[in-house]
């Protein structure tokens, strides 16, 4: 395909796009509205999704939830810190990351919704927000306002840009031109990986954007919340965390939980959702088990008979990693790739996962291969995993994560290329962290 019919091909979809997106509009808003209406909706969210609001001008930074936007907060802290008077303005896909943000309760930071991908609402936020440049934490790829964003000629920053097989697939299959035309309007890129690097250049990356290898997850600051009172109920090895799990894995953890609590290696499971709103199906599978259960949001606490602690409370996992032992790592046992490894090895908890990997599937590689990671399928092996696990073993696995998983990039390199392509005016003392 020439250049030429790749960017005609591209517009094109781009046209589709917008279609299929005022045509979805109105669900998307109904479903807004509807979520209202029976008390699980968050205020402003319509407004904001709409592009309503704003006080710009901003630097504009999105991450589509609470593992992006956290990745990203060393990140707005030095930006503040650099810039004097800066204002930024940071947009998530979800309620709980914006919720998230807000409780940082750090100067001159915003926290919105995101707007929808449609055409009019881009443009009011744009107008309203008037963004200095846009910082997009790993795949956010949004043909509407990478587009947009271009024809305004603002600098857009894809930071720890992961791509994985499947989506390059379909990007190839369905829609070169247009992924081309967003890949072009990128001034400046770093991907997580080198797989991710090798598909966004295949795609159309111009090769002079690409800058080192970063991945967020892995520069971010350890949260040292402290482990709540009644921890020292439990001595730290005997606690299984199962952190941010997805429907189709509750059920096999708490099963491999119950047969290694019977054989007495281990006596609390702290169970976290990735979505609190699924605590309900959860208790029903605690129930359905006979296991006693308390439940976070309700401020019950954990006694010496409880087996599982429900934690189905949002910006507490720096509590259970500071309990748990061992922690299992969510979305690897459904086909969803997974979640951080970082953040349990940074608080020394020894890891367990299940076979899909593929959001992380370079750090994976290193933790299996340094015997700093076990792997299991189902209910039975996690059990026989978690009975071979004692104190030293954990110990021993969580000194080999930490080896394992080094810094990923130089914090200095994209803070020069941020204020070199923002022409942002960085101080030039380097501040402290928050």
């Amino acid at each position: 395909m020439h250049q030429g019919d790749a960017e005609g091909g591209g517009a094109a979809r781009v046209i589709v796009y917008r279609i299929f997106m005022l045509l979805a509009l109105p669900a998307l808003l109904a479903g807004a509205l509807w979520r209202r209406l029976r008390g699980r909706g968050v205020a402003g969210e319509m407004a904001q999704r709409l592009g309503f609001g704003g006080d710009g001008p901003a630097l504009w930074l999105h991450g589509a939830s609470n593992g992006e936007v956290t990745s990203a907060r060393w990140l707005v802290a030095e930006l503040s810190a650099r810039v004097p008077g800066l204002r930024i303005v940071i947009t998530s896909n979800t309620a709980t990351a914006r919720a998230m943000v807000q409780g940082w309760g750090m100067a001159g930071v915003t926290a919105v919704l995101a707007p929808y991908d449609t055409a009019r609402a881009v443009a009011r936020f744009q107008r309203r927000w008037q963004p200095l440049a846009l910082l997009s934490v790993e795949n956010e790829f949004w043909p509407e306002r990478l587009t947009s964003l271009a024809r305004a000629r603002v600098p857009v920053i894809a930071i720890g840009a992961r791509l994985s097989e499947g989506s390059a697939r379909n990007w190839t299959r369905f829609a070169p031109g247009l992924m081309r035309r967003m890949l072009g309007s990128l001034a400046y890129v770093t991907a997580q990986d080198a797989g991710s690097e090798a598909r966004l250049l295949h795609l159309g990356l111009d090769p002079a954007r690409l800058g080192p290898r970063m991945m967020l997850k892995a520069r971010q600051k350890a949260d040292t919340q402290p482990a709540p009172a009644f921890a020292a109920q439990w001595p730290r090895h005997r606690c299984l965390l199962a952190a941010s799990t997805h429907d189709g894995e509750d059920a096999a953890i708490l099963d491999g939980f119950a047969l290694a609590r019977a054989a007495g290696t281990f006596d609390l499971l702290i169970l976290a959702p990735r979505h609190p709103a699924r605590a309900p199906a959860i208790a029903t599978l605690i129930t359905a088990r006979g296991l006693a259960c308390a439940t976070r949001s309700t401020g019950e606490e954990p006694g010496p008979q409880t087996a599982v602690y429900l934690a189905d409370t949002m910006g507490e996992m720096a509590r259970w990693y500071a309990m748990a032992g061992v922690t299992f790592i969510g979305a690897t046992l459904v086909a969803k790739g997974g979640h951080t490894p970082y953040e349990p090895a940074a608080h020394g908890s020894a890891l367990i996962h299940g076979p899909s990997l593929f959001n992380f599937t370079e750090a994976f590689a290193a933790l299996d291969a340094a015997g700093a990671a076990r792997q299991v399928t189902d209910a039975a092996s996690l059990a026989a995993t978690l009975q071979s696990l004692d104190k030293e073993e954990q110990l021993r696995m969580a000194d080999a994560a930490r080896l394992a998983l080094p810094p990923s990039g130089d914090d200095t390199v994209l803070l020069a290329a941020i204020a070199r392509t923002t022409g942002l005016p960085f101080s030039r003392s380097k501040p402290h962290s928050q």
